[in-house]
């Protein structure tokens, strides 16, 4: 007899991707936090007087095949030409094999950070890998594990600069040959800090009215010159050289560490990386030893483990915004490490010859393509060049350029009567005789000539590249294999429940990774003319409605390719607003002490001064203070600087008075948007009070961390601020960008935006609703055996927990930090240590993980606490015992055994997995030797054997 269905049952496929828990599942967890159902729960927790009238609705969620259908039709609108603008962003072939190993896997897209180096040794590996590359390239002491891009990465430099430089100049010269965009993200960063910046050709440059100087190598039109005189006579007058280099002409043209550069900045994009309308793309620095404490980002540095082997780390952790805080002048939080594994990785797949001979072939494809338009008697210049000419062509331009379009070829406007054009690796014989077409030239191309353009005195003499890691053998399963080896000695999201507070480790779901790699949108120039972006232009501005709806804001700029990026700018458009008014005097920026080590170092870098405000006892801001502080402030106050829900994971009932007594000073209210994923649907930030918010789309709208970056941190604002966002970074109008592109890095919009549309508005509601639940259920379990610091008036936490673990110090002297390597052992990543509260962590298990692996979680901890528990009874000594040796390895497993646990008990603890256990690739990691005996570029060969021994 044939199945009748007696009813239509709706799926909700969306929910049940990006949501963990199961009805069933939720219904179970009810019961242990002690309430009916999620309507009850979020009533005890978010306060009514904040909660939003109307619910979010972006429409019907979408399923992957109409969403992939949707972002298709999207794609369509985009025209993938072949791109000869230059301008610093380029074509560049990504082997399949990284594509495939790296970029398309989760085990490296979705790691966190490496602040757990025992769990991170891939990675930490991979970048150390990027790091010896670029020093080798610019031939500097050392590097840095990535920048944001190119033009912020000058900006770090400037600031560097002048923190180093003997000199007591306030002026900053710039090489007018610089990018645009360089050159105006560099004037944005000056202008608060009250550095004068100086404009102009190299042979102007008087050195000594400048603390430092910066000269594009080679220049944006093309030209390549020898800064040596100019860098001694900065030394002559104790001020600081800083070099922007394309390593791709690296690899044929003298490097700047030969010149005596004290700094080197750059981009590798086209080391593998595609252009996708901006980034993410990793920048570099390099800098001369001396200056390596006052180098900003992330350092890859080479320690040893508790058993004396080499293992990995990030050198220098505690500097800048962490040590100097209030005093900051940059921030860590400014690193693109996935993108920099990938320009790592390129160069271990090409080696030094692969890559000589790439920089060869475009620099040989240049000179052939100039030797053609110079015969048919156009003016080319300059003489001497790597990949970049400019062409006069009189009143010709707009014909020629529009017949270079005709033939789906775009090329750089430059002046009235100019063309710029720029070659790359992807550069083809074909599109070299369309460009001719286009000058009116019938020409073939003969790719058998071989011609040269580079001045003796330019050519490089120095090697690079010669650690082994660089000459492995490169068949593609040898390369594979090294690759999978990296990736797993990481414990990532992949693998287990990564429960960082405040940090966000939410599902990156395949069907919103999968457009990023599509030429319509990976190919496209970030300069590239507007009729060939009305995809990206399409896609942005429906994504700004979205967020605009979801925070209560009137505007978006999607410029900031951080969240500390986007603190950075949010604060510059309050400043500007205050200059607009006549109020430019305003330069107070009120913080409480819970706050983000990013929110300071952001005010710093705006030229403002931090006014600490304390904390009262429940965690709260402490109301009396702030309003005291305020007061005090007056007429300079400018901003406060609040994060909601707090950073203590409550949802504080006073957020409304803190920013009506900000109004009250004629203060803005900068909103941090990294608690925004317990607030979307349920509160907007634009109707409770704030002015100004950045939004983490890596944490709340699904971009993936990549092991400390990508990131994006747009703005929202209120229209009052909406003028003031930052401006097109190609030229002088608006006010200032913050970053090389005008939507920063814009591809990986694609993924919230294929969230959005993935879970609709409802969607995003529930997620919010069951990401407090998490917590609240995880603290349910964990009651008793930890203590919550901190409850809302409801009772409840909010997306997040902090459980006390202090105590155990006195009782067992067990640290916060045996407890985070002890759970590496139960195969979980830690959760975030000793912040907001030092001896603390904080939990936060997003929407996304199942009830099963909170449990698993919850298992490990309580574990944990019978282990400390014995400790403190005396059965097992307070220096030798399971959390203190943690974590423990398969060397420990198969070593001798002289400890008075069983084998069983240290490396199979409740939590682990036993047929698909970890192994942590090393034991605990030496912190302090790391930083006695600093090594940040590749060890020797034999290093590598002793370890493998």
């Amino acid at each position: 007899m044939p199945f009748t269905p007696t009813s239509y049952e709706p799926y909700d496929f969306a929910n049940r991707r990006h949501i963990g828990p199961s009805p069933e599942e939720m219904a179970q967890m009810f019961e242990t936090v002690g309430v009916a159902d999620l309507d009850e729960l979020i009533a005890q927790t978010v306060p009514e007087s904040i909660r939003q009238a109307a619910p979010l609705d972006y429409g019907p969620p979408k399923s992957e095949r109409e969403l992939m259908w949707y972002i298709r039709q999207i794609a369509k609108q985009n025209k993938a030409f072949t791109t000869m603008i230059g301008q610093g962003y380029h074509g560049t072939v990504t082997p399949p094999a990284i594509q495939r190993n790296i970029l398309e896997n989760p085990a490296w897209y979705t790691a966190y950070t490496p602040y757990q180096p025992e769990i991170s040794q891939g990675r930490l590996e991979a970048l150390l890998n990027f790091q010896t590359m670029v020093c080798d390239l610019t031939g500097l002491e050392i590097a840095n594990a990535s920048l944001l891009d190119e033009a912020t990465a000058a900006a770090e430099a400037m600031t560097m600069a002048q923190r180093v430089a003997k000199s007591k100049a306030r002026a900053f010269f710039i090489d007018e040959n610089c990018h645009p965009q360089n050159i105006e993200v560099m004037k944005t960063r000056a202008a608060p800090l009250d550095i004068e910046v100086i404009v102009g050709a190299p042979d102007d440059l008087d050195p000594a009215a400048v603390f430092g100087a910066v000269f594009q190598y080679p220049g944006t039109h093309g030209h390549i010159r020898d800064f040596t005189d100019e860098m001694a006579a900065l030394h002559a007058n104790k001020a600081i050289g800083i070099v922007i280099a394309d390593p791709m002409a690296l690899l044929l043209l003298k490097e700047p560490g030969a010149m005596g550069a004290d700094i080197a900045v750059g981009n590798t994009q086209r080391f593998g990386v595609p252009m996708g309308a901006g980034g993410p793309h990793a920048a570099y620095m390099a800098c001369r030893d001396a200056y390596k404490r006052a180098m900003p980002g992330r350092i890859v540095g080479v320690s040893v483990d508790a058993r004396g082997n080499k293992a990995y780390r990030l050198s220098l952790q505690t500097r800048e915004q962490h040590i100097r805080r209030e005093k900051a002048t940059s921030n860590v939080c400014t690193a693109q490490a996935l993108l920099a594994v990938m320009a790592g990785f390129y160069a271990v797949f090409h080696g030094p010859k692969g890559l000589k001979a790439i920089a060869q072939r475009i620099h040989n494809k240049t000179v052939r393509m100039v030797r053609g338009l110079q015969e048919a008697g156009f003016d080319v210049q300059p003489q001497a060049f790597f990949d970049t000419v400019t062409v006069e062509v009189g009143p010709m331009q707009g014909v020629i350029f529009q017949a270079a379009a005709d033939r789906r070829i775009n090329l750089r406007k430059v002046g009235q009567t100019k063309l710029g054009i720029t070659l790359d690796e992807t550069t083809r014989s074909d599109a070299i005789e369309a460009l001719w077409q286009a000058f009116g030239i019938t020409r073939q191309d003969d790719p058998s000539v071989r011609e040269f353009s580079v001045p003796q005195g330019l050519h490089r003499r120095s090697d690079y590249l010669t650690h082994p890691v660089f000459h492995m053998n490169r068949a593609e399963t040898e390369m594979m294999r090294y690759m999978r080896r990296l990736a797993d000695r990481d414990l990532a999201l992949d693998r287990a429940m990564i429960p960082l507070g405040s940090c966000t480790m939410k599902l990156n779901a395949a069907v919103e990774m999968a457009p990023l790699t599509w030429p319509e949108f990976s190919n496209i120039h970030p300069f590239a003319p507007a009729d060939q972006t009305e995809g990206y232009t399409q896609m942005v501005a429906h994504l700004s409605e979205i967020l605009c709806q979801t925070t209560g804001y009137d505007a978006m700029s999607m410029q900031p390719n951080s969240g500390a990026q986007g603190e950075y700018a949010g604060l510059l458009t309050i400043q500007a607003y205050h200059q607009a008014n006549g109020q430019g005097h305003r330069n107070i920026c009120l913080i409480p002490v819970s706050a983000h080590g990013t929110n300071p170092a952001s005010a710093q870098m705006c030229g403002m001064k931090v006014v600490v405000v304390k904390s009262a006892d429940n965690g709260d801001i402490d109301l009396e203070d702030f309003r005291a502080k305020a007061a005090a402030a007056g007429d300079n106050l400018a901003a406060c600087m609040i994060t909601y829900p707090s950073t203590h994971g409550v949802f504080e009932e006073t957020v409304r008075e803190v920013c009506d007594i900000t109004h009250q000073f004629g203060g803005q209210v900068y909103l941090d948007g990294a608690n925004l994923n317990a607030l979307v649907g349920l509160a907007k930030p634009g109707e409770i009070g704030s002015d100004v918010s950045h939004l983490n789309l890596h944490k709340t709208f699904a971009i993936p961390h990549g092991g400390g970056g990508p990131g994006m941190g747009p703005i929202g604002v209120k229209a009052h601020l909406a003028p003031f966002l930052p401006g097109d970074p190609r030229g002088p109008a608006g006010a200032g960008p913050v970053s090389a592109a005008p939507n920063g890095s814009a591809s990986i919009l694609l993924i919230s935006y294929a969230y959005c549309l993935a879970m609709g508005g409802a969607g995003m509601t529930q997620a919010t609703k069951v990401a407090i639940l998490n917590a609240n259920y995880i603290a349910a379990r964990l009651q008793g055996a930890y203590d919550v610091l901190f409850r809302g008036k409801g009772g409840r936490v909010a997306h997040e927990c902090i459980l006390d673990t202090r105590p155990y110090a006195d009782s067992a002297d067990i640290s916060v930090d045996d407890i985070a390597k002890r759970l590496m052992d139960n195969g979980f990543h830690a959760p975030t240590m000793s912040w907001p509260v030092a001896g603390t962590l904080m939990v936060e298990p997003t929407e996304s993980e199942t009830k099963a692996e909170l449990d698993r979680f919850c298992d490990a901890m309580l574990a944990i606490r019978d282990e400390i528990a014995a400790v403190e009874r005396g059965d097992m000594p307070a220096d030798n015992n399971p959390l203190k040796n943690a974590p423990h390895t398969v060397n420990d497993l198969v070593a001798e055994w002289d400890r008075p646990y069983s084998r069983e008990q240290g490396c199979f603890p409740p939590g682990s997995f036993r047929v698909d256990k970890y192994w942590p690739p090393v034991g605990r990691v030496d912190n302090a030797y790391g930083d006695r005996n600093l090594v940040c570029i590749c060890p020797p060969l034999e290093d590598y054997v002793e370890a493998a021994e």
